[in-house]
C-alpha cells in the first residue's frame, strides 16, 4: 500500500501541479514536503483562478491545508516503494495514559524510600496519602 506522504516524498525533484482551494494553480519542481503536506516548490509558474494571468516565481511555499489536489507524473509511481502499514502487533507493549507510577516502584538496594515523595499509594496526582480516620 502506498501512503500519500510516501508518494509525495518520492516526488522530490520532479515536476508537479498543485491546485489550491481558491482555484490558483502552481506548476514547479518539488523541493520539500513535511508531515502536514506543506510543500516547497522551485521554478514555479503560478496561474490565476481565471487562467488569464501567469507569474513566474523562483520559489514558493504552499501551506498543506490550502491544497485541493496534487498532480504527480506517472514515473513517480514507479519510484515509490510499497511501505507496510505499521500496526501494533503486541498491544501489551503499547502504553497509554495508565502507566506505572514512580511511587509504586520498589526502593533501590540499600536506600530507604522517601516518605515525602509524591505519586505513592494515595492515587490521584501524587502527594502524601491521607488516612481519613486519623486525619494524617
Amino acid at each position: 500500500m502506498v501512503l500519500p506522504l510516501s508518494l509525495i516524498q518520492s516526488a522530490i525533484d520532479h515536476p508537479m501541479l498543485v491546485e489550491l482551494k481558491n482555484g490558483e494553480t502552481y506548476n514547479g519542481n518539488l523541493v520539500k514536503c513535511d508531515t502536514w503536506m506543506n510543500i516547497f516548490l522551485k521554478d514555479v509558474i503560478c496561474t490565476s483562478k481565471d487562467g488569464d494571468q501567469f507569474w513566474k516565481i523562483p520559489e514558493c511555499f504552499v501551506r498543506g491545508n490550502t491544497i485541493k489536489y496534487l498532480r504527480i507524473p506517472d514515473e513517480v509511481m514507479d519510484l515509490v516503494k510499497d511501505e507496510p502499514v505499521k500496526r501494533h502487533q503486541n498491544f501489551k507493549t503499547v502504553r497509554g495514559r495508565g502507566g506505572a507510577r514512580v511511587g509504586n516502584r520498589p526502593a533501590p538496594q540499600g536506600k530507604k524510600p522517601n516518605k515525602n515523595q509524591g505519586g505513592g499509594g494515595g492515587g490521584g496526582r501524587g502527594g502524601k496519602a491521607k488516612n481519613p480516620a486519623t486525619n494524617n
